[in-house]
């Protein structure tokens, strides 16, 4: 199993990282909004994150609003040469809590501006256009901005988040696609929709970034398996000492190398036991079984 990953390959500047990264959504509070229950933990997982070798954070500004932003700066800044801070823009949070598009090419280039004061950088190295379905916005007019903004300087390479394979096959067509983050668990692989919001699943594009190498970021990857199937992941867990969430990180782990899990998490406990499924060898038995 590959413990690196490598983003935009054949670009001029490529990035490698570890292949076990971390996802900042569960350090605010309730619904992602508002300061953490408790701070000093927020800013120690942080630290013992990229002190035990992650070096690729996910955030946006707005999870929080702009609290994981501001927290990675207080945590981490100057960062270190070899982290990789990946944003998302396309969406953006009302009073309610809500989520809702906020991808105008005005829009995605406000929050580019935002994302890169409250960090204190110069270019955001990797950053997602997250695509609403219920947004009109066209994915071409959205990525040419972004595209612009990639010229500029602003952004070093572009990728797409919550992607269908065919909007993910337009990007193609219109630029260099770095990255892909989609929706993606042992339990949870296929498009997910409720009554207010679609999260595309990553298994109906990995064959897509894997033939054209591009790393595909599961987000939302600790979601609970369903019974039948937990049966299962605590059978295997139970062969490795391990607990189900464990296994669940291996899976992804080993299912791709071009899979690069970033397992979110506000309890430092729990992140030391996440970066542990890094060491966790699955037999091909031991997939084959999983499925």
């Amino acid at each position: 199993m590959s413990t690196t990953i490598t983003i935009a390959q054949h670009s001029a500047r490529p990035l490698t990282v570890n292949r076990l990264g971390y996802g900042t959504m569960r350090l605010p509070g309730p619904d992602v909004w508002g300061e953490p229950a408790d701070r000093v933990e927020a800013l120690q997982i942080l630290r013992t994150a990229v002190g035990s070798g992650v070096n690729f954070l996910d955030t946006t500004d707005y999870y929080g609003e702009d609290v994981t932003n501001r927290l990675i700066r207080e945590a981490l800044y100057p960062y270190p040469p070899e982290l990789v801070i990946c944003k998302k823009v396309g969406a953006t949070r009302r009073p309610d809590k809500s989520w809702v598009p906020y991808n105008r090419p005005e829009e995605l280039r406000a929050s580019i501006e935002k994302n890169l004061r409250t960090l204190g950088q110069e270019q955001i190295q990797v950053v997602h256009y997250r695509v609403m379905p219920n947004s009109p916005m066209p994915l071409a007019e959205a990525l040419g901005a972004m595209f612009d903004m990639q010229r500029e300087g602003k952004i070093l390479h572009v990728g797409l988040s919550n992607v269908t394979p065919e909007e993910l096959q337009e990007g193609l067509g219109l630029g260099a696609i770095a990255t892909v983050e989609n929706m993606y668990s042992y339990a949870q692989r296929t498009t997910h929709r409720t009554p207010h919001f679609e999260s595309r699943g990553g298994e109906e594009v990995l064959d897509l970034c894997e033939q054209h190498g591009i790393p595909l970021i599961p987000y939302f990857s600790l979601l609970h398996a369903l019974p039948k199937e937990l049966d299962k992941v605590a059978e295997v867990a139970r062969k490795y000492n391990a607990t189900p969430a464990q296994i669940n990180i291996a899976w992804l782990l080993h299912r791709s190398p071009w899979l690069l899990p970033i397992p979110g998490t506000s309890q430092l406990a729990h992140l030391r036991e996440n970066l542990q499924a890094a060491n966790i060898a699955l037999s091909p038995d031991d997939m084959a079984y999983l499925g």
